[in-house]
């Protein structure tokens, strides 16, 4: 995000003249008071010192405005008030900068700038509440045009003069009106304000009061849809008399437009009358406060209408906000991108197929009356079911289920507080999600023991259901669950930091959740699948995360590919009916992945991981497979005799089965241009041909002229990417030897993993998630198969003997690292302008991985292991 430094940060003098006239009219324009306009050019002129600001400077400048005018700003006699009351529209149209930009260039402006995390959420929200708003009125047009007459047929009203002031309302009014009073309300409960569920029925209960007025105008035929089926049976007749009071059209609301009717009279009855009586009382509305009606007549609209707007627009100065009114003349309709969900590479087998809910206010919706129905029947309390579950464990969690519970919402009311204020209105709604995630996470558990059960007999859970930390990770997913179905793309990774959880426990528990419930929609699953990528991709590998004590304590190295993914999972594998497949002619652990997820469904759901597996590392001697056995060592009956990629021994003789078996090591030796050789220590496996083909262990370097080895050292970036002839880079390759038999117990021995535990289970969904990446990537940059193949030994290779080289770095960034490396070596014409451009079309690409990719690449480099074959 944050734009690498500028060699020269000098701006010419002329330049910055233009510049500072220029800002100077903006300013002006803005009637911008002299503290905050010193302060902006002051920040805009230290940053760009030290960063690249691409684009129109004046846009940058209209950011450090914005920053400036939200600091704390003194007053006379009322202490301090927050923010100097310039509105941000006008910021943005004066800078003739555009919305989307002004929400990119703000994110890295907080960055670069090294703004306060509060200041970054208020952002965040704004965008959020913003984009709820911009979905809205796409849906609000057409519910209007549903209900009222189009305003395309309305006629053009004469010119009327001062004393003929208090003529009827036209549609046109009444739609601009509806929208300012549904824009005043949302304002005014921020609980709910980038909850797209509780907004949109906000507006449903806007609409059904404009309706009930217009019903009891006089000229309630010219504003009326004659159509609509909410209208009284006799309105078209002649003698049709208004009710005494207005109806209420929310039930009729919610069957056409898709909402949830109860939901929508619990947002009417304590959110929506309240603040409508308030209004009346204030006299911004004027008719009948006990009703709540008349001010659509002719006498009191006007008077509405300017009050309604005045209100408003001392709320969009004082909160900062930007004027939603906005949408009344042209709606910014890319803001809505951010609300869809891209569909991940992987685990496409969660996911369902698409409804016919295809909005997003109506598949939010969608999502939250799923929810209803998944927890139909359920409380916010454990089962008779579950209970006897918990008590039939040797020690009773249920204490432990309680107080974790306990702790975790007085955290979620704190956060949600600061947030939202102390009003009634926020703890109401902050109660009403964490009863519904607790709701879910009861019929989690529940699924989750049961299953167990039936999967591992009568086995006693304690050790895993006493653990906390395994209750807080699910708690904070079926509350993500929540968050998300209501307020559209959710709060991740906000829900970790709220309760202090770390990614690499929290990914345990996402599976569970999708696995338990099969009810929940296509979005919600897409949308946690994307967070477990992002954990695995990124989160997991940080400094601080407990993932490096897992790997300190597997001897340094991750587990290999095929020590942690079952043998039906590879290329070329018995049962893989991957289109072009074939056998594999090289080691397993070289072998990609399969990228189709069929592999992963329902057929192999006996070899999912469980709670053990999950929650629990290998007892060291026993879950440890020793994969070299020594020839003078006697191997156990129906285990094959394997080597180690690691071991360093020699003289070793196995059984070469093809694709399975590690044999004796060899040596491999190239020649460059100035004499000096590289001796390559290669480990074989036995191929279909009854040959071996080698892949490397390490590499030492020895100068020829002297005869004397030099100390091993890693080979270099400048190395790989020095030019070489063919022949210099042919290495030996294929050795024959006679084939020896294998038991059945033998191979059904190499069927099953050599490593389990939670780090194992990592690193299989790692390896999977890269598998799926690297051949989505190949296959856009148009690399063959063999090359492929070579790309992910590099790849593993380096995963698994320099793990410290994904500390604090991303997935993608060692992969397209390798893709570039074994471009070089191969001398195929792939530059890594043109990797990163094609990495760019990925669904989750992020443009952070492609910042300063040479440095990373150099690193990888270095350790990358050195074959063509």
């Amino acid at each position: 995000m944050i734009k690498e430094e500028e060699e020269d940060g000098n701006t010419p003098p002329a330049e910055e003249q233009q510049l500072r006239r220029r800002y100077e009219e903006l300013c002006s324009a803005l009637n911008m008071d002299e503290r905050a306009r010193a302060e902006a050019w002051e920040s805009y002129a230290r940053i760009s010192q030290n960063y690249s600001l691409e684009g129109n400077a004046l846009h940058w400048l209209a950011c450090a405005l914005y920053v400036a005018c939200r600091q704390s700003v003194p007053t006379v006699g009322r202490g301090t008030v927050e923010g100097n009351y310039v509105s941000l529209t006008r910021i943005l149209t004066s800078s003739e900068l555009s919305l989307i930009d002004f929400f990119s260039k703000m994110k890295k402006w907080e960055d670069m700038a090294n703004l306060p995390a509060e200041f970054r959420e208020r952002t965040k929200k704004l965008e959020r509440n913003f984009t709820v708003t911009a979905v809205l009125f796409k849906k609000y047009d057409p519910i209007f045009q549903k209900i009222f007459k189009s305003t395309q047929e309305e006629q053009p009203r004469q010119h009327r003069g001062r004393k003929q002031r208090r003529q009827p309302c036209t549609v046109s009014e009444v739609f601009n009106f509806c929208w300012v009073l549904f824009i005043n309300a949302k304002g005014n409960f921020p609980m709910i304000s980038d909850d797209l569920v509780n907004s949109y029925h906000l507006l449903l209960c806007a609409l059904d009061l404009v309706y009930g007025n217009a019903l009891l105008c006089p000229n309630r035929r010219e504003l009326l849809n004659p159509n609509f089926q909410g209208l009284p049976e006799d309105f078209c007749s002649k003698d049709f008399k208004p009710p005494s009071e207005p109806p209420c059209i929310i039930e009729t609301l919610c069957c056409l437009h898709q909402g949830l009717l109860l939901e929508v009279k619990g947002i009417k009855e304590h959110f929506w009358k309240p603040y409508i009586h308030k209004l009346f009382d204030k006299k911004v509305l004027k008719g009948k406060s006990d009703s709540l009606i008349g001010f659509l007549d002719p006498g009191n609209f006007a008077d509405s209408l300017k009050a309604v707007n005045k209100t408003y627009e001392v709320f969009v100065l004082s909160a900062g906000h930007l004027d939603e009114r906005v949408f009344l003349e042209d709606a910014e309709e890319e803001i809505m991108k951010s609300l869809r969900i891209s569909t991940p590479l992987t685990s496409p087998k969660y996911i369902k197929e698409s409804s016919s809910y295809h909005t997003p206010v109506s598949s939010a919706t969608y999502s939250v009356s799923r929810l209803f129905s998944i927890l139909s029947g359920f409380k916010a309390a454990p089962s008779e079911k579950l209970q006897q579950m918990l008590s039939a464990c040797s020690r009773n969690p249920t204490q432990t289920i309680f107080k974790c519970l306990k702790e975790m919402l007085d955290v979620f009311y704190e956060h949600k507080i600061s947030e939202g204020g102390e009003s009634q209105h926020c703890k109401d709604i902050s109660k009403k999600y964490f009863r519904l995630a607790e709701a879910l996470y009861y019929k989690v558990v529940e699924s989750v023991v049961e299953r167990e059960k039936k999967r591992l007999g009568d086995v006693d859970l304690s050790n895993i259901l006493e653990q906390e930390i395994f209750h807080k990770s699910l708690i904070a997913c079926c509350l993500e669950v929540i968050m998300f179905s209501y307020k559209p793309p959710g709060t991740f990774p906000q829900i970790m930091e709220m309760f202090d959880l770390v990614p690499y426990q929290f990914y345990k528990v996402i599976e569970l959740v999708i696995k338990a419930e099969d009810g929940l929609c296509r979005e919600v699953v897409k949308h946690l699948n994307q967070i477990e990528e992002q954990i695995l991709e990124s989160m997991a590998w940080a400094p601080d995360s407990p993932l490096w004590d897992k790997i300190r304590d597997s001897d340094g190295k991750i587990p290999l590919c095929e020590e942690v993914m079952h043998p039906h999972y590879f290329e070329g594998a018995v049962g893989n009916n991957v289109t072009g497949s074939s056998a594999p002619l090289t080691s397993r652990r070289v072998n990609e992945i399969r990228a189709d997820a069929s592999c992963l469904g329902k057929n192999l759901s006996s070899s999912s991981p469980t709670l053990f597996d999950r929650y629990s590392s290998p007892i060291a001697g026993t879950a440890r497979r020793r994969l070299f056995i020594d020839s003078d060592s006697p191997s156990e009956e129906g285990s094959p005799a394997q080597a180690s990629p690691h071991s360093v021994a020699a003289d070793s003789t196995a059984s070469p089965v093809s694709g399975q078996t590690l044999v004796t090591m060899a040596t491999a030796t190239v020649t460059a241009n100035n004499g000096q050789t590289l001796t390559i220590p290669v480990q074989g496996i036995a191929n279909e041909n009854g040959g071996i083909t080698f892949f490397p262990v390490q590499v030492s370097m020895s100068g020829q002229a002297c005869g004397v080895s030099s100390s091993i050292q890693p080979l270099t970036a400048q190395a790989l990417a020095s030019p070489m002839t063919t022949q210099q880079m042919q290495v030996a390759g294929q050795v024959t030897i006679p084939q020896v038999p294998v038991s059945p117990g033998q191979q059904n021995a190499s069927n099953k993993l050599k490593k389990v535990g939670s780090l194992s289970l990592f690193c299989r969904r790692v390896y999977h998630l890269a598998s799926v990446r690297l051949r989505d990537l190949c296959h856009k940059l148009e690399i063959s198969d063999e090359l492929r193949k070579k790309i992910w030994t590099c790849f593993e290779f380096s995963l698994v003997n320099c793990p410290e080289l994904m500390k604090g770095r991303h997935l993608d960034q060692l992969m397209m690292c390798a893709v570039y490396v074994m471009a070089k070596v191969t001398k195929e014409d792939i530059s890594f302008h043109n990797i990163m451009r094609c990495y760019r079309t990925q669904p989750h690409a992020k443009s952070h991985v492609c910042t300063k990719p040479q440095t990373k690449l150099k690193k990888s480099c270095k350790h990358g292991p050195l074959t063509t074959g």
